[in-house]
């Protein structure tokens, strides 16, 4: 049994029992745990939020700490900054786009009718079709009105929902300025804080490790937006190119959806497609080549210089991961897949490193 307990199998072995016996135990016990998730969910958002504040403006706080500006006279500043950026887009954008998403939303309804004129045309001018694409394409647009009311009630739910957590929602945002005031000031101190319990050693390597986390979430939160934004003014300037319509809210849309890697761009192209197919067929070559290029740019050109190799994953990885995590935690599972998933390789490759360098000490003490 001494010689079983030193092999390798063994101990992997009684690892994963161990482990699932307290993924049992948990759960067994969420009434326990119940209150503390209910307290973190309340807690999140605004954390969340100003996390991700923090990272953006971080940079900005420390550019003007250089040119010896005081911390406190540099944060204020950063307010001020984010102040301007948002009164900026709510005075010049906002209002564009929403006249636009409005002016989209009202053409749904000739769209549906155009699908259907076409449908019918289709079926009264080619004989040729087999009886079951016939059954097959009535089913459709008779089910057509059915599919859009559902769309409707779940839209109409959701939003239902969202009005009924509007208070914890608005409560969310208020405490977000807090939280990255907070942050920006005694950001720096929260790893020797951690560490300082720690014999130096452990407490070295547990710095090495936060220091590590720190920067891929800088390199990603950061690197993604910065690329998302380029993408959308690659897009908007297609778009006008072209005369798109509502290039604006697409192109805005297109931002948005570009924080999501790999999956984003094909959910970005899906709805200037459609509006580009309906205002002229040749619009759904124009669109397609507009994304192309814009992802090439984007991949080729700021990708590379913005991230670097922090976040050096495979695609297929990043595709698995994000598909994994909207199947689990839906839209907020795919938004947080890569970042998630990007940390806990961190912690696992930083553990494993620090047990075979230790391994690697005992084997060199024995010689």
């Amino acid at each position: 049994m001494i010689l079983l307990a030193h092999k390798r199998w063994f101990q992997l072995m009684i690892f994963f029992i161990l482990f699932f016996f307290l993924v049992l135990l948990i759960s067994e016990t969420t009434f326990i745990f119940f209150p503390v998730i209910q307290l973190l969910g309340a807690v999140a958002f605004p954390i969340i939020g100003a996390g991700i504040f923090y990272y953006l403006t971080k940079p900005v706080m420390l550019f003007l700490e250089r040119r010896k500006v005081p911390r406190i006279l540099s944060i204020i500043l950063v307010f001020v900054l984010i102040i301007i950026v948002l009164s900026l887009f709510v005075i010049f954008i906002w209002p564009i786009a929403r006249d636009q998403i409005t002016n989209f939303v009202n053409t749904i309804p000739s769209m549906i009718t155009m699908v259907e004129d076409f449908i019918d045309f289709w079926q009264r001018n080619i004989t040729a079709i087999p009886d079951q694409v016939i059954t097959a394409i009535d089913d459709f647009t008779n089910n057509i009105p059915n599919m859009l009311e559902g769309i409707l009630e779940y839209s109409f739910g959701f939003i239902g929902g969202f009005i009924g957590h509007v208070i914890s929602i608005v409560a969310g945002i208020v405490l977000i300025p807090f939280f990255l005031f907070f942050m920006l000031k005694d950001g720096d101190k929260l790893i020797p804080f951690i560490t300082k319990i720690f014999s130096k050693k452990k407490a070295n390597n547990i710095s090495s490790l936060l220091s590590k986390i720190d920067h891929i979430l800088s390199s990603f939160i950061q690197g993604q937006l910065l690329v998302s934004f380029a993408v959308g003014v690659l897009l908007l300037i297609g778009y006008l190119i072209i005369g798109l319509d509502y290039a604006l809210a697409l192109a805005l849309f297109g931002m948005l959806t570009n924080v999501i890697p790999y999956l984003g761009p094909f959910i970005a192209v899906t709805p200037a497609l459609i509006v580009g197919v309906f205002q002229d067929p040749m619009n759904l070559l124009w669109v397609s080549i507009i994304m192309l290029t814009a992802q090439q740019i984007e991949s080729n050109l700021i990708s590379p210089n913005v991230m670097g190799q922090a976040l050096d994953m495979h695609p297929l990885t990043i595709i698995t991961v994000i598909l994994a995590a909207g199947s689990i935690a839906g839209f907020i599972g795919i938004l947080f897949a890569v970042p998630f998933y990007a940390v806990l390789r961190t912690i696992i490759v930083h553990f494993y490193s620090t047990y075979v360098d230790s391994k690697k000490n005992k084997d060199d003490a024995l010689i």
